[in-house]
């Protein structure tokens, strides 16, 4: 059983090397394509997204307070409030909500 999460280990350390490197070593011009700019531009908020809202609303003890305090924290970002009072403003909702239902 040792031997075997040693191998895990190396495998996984090889591919996440290997993940870092090949990018590096393959690409040596600027990328001039105008849709792979903008395409590689946004894989990170997409990525950031695909993780957050999820646990956003699945992190409370019912859905629909998830769910009220996620569009309470969009109407909120749509005004240009701080984070901060995003962020408090949403886990007043899910209180609130929790409280009453």
């Amino acid at each position: 059983m040792t031997h075997n999460i040693w191998i895990y280990i190396l495998v996984s350390a090889l591919v996440s090397y290997s993940i870092r490197v090949i990018p590096l070593t393959l690409i040596r011009k600027p990328i001039t394509n105008r849709f792979l700019r903008s395409f590689l531009h946004y894989v990170p908020y997409a990525t950031l997204a695909v993780m957050t809202f999820p646990a956003m609303i699945y992190a409370t003890d019912s859905l629909y307070t998830g769910i009220a305090a996620l569009l309470a924290g969009i109407l909120l970002a749509w005004y240009n409030k701080p984070l901060l009072s995003i962020a408090i403003t949403c886990c007043l909702v899910v209180l609130v909500l929790q409280l009453i239902l």
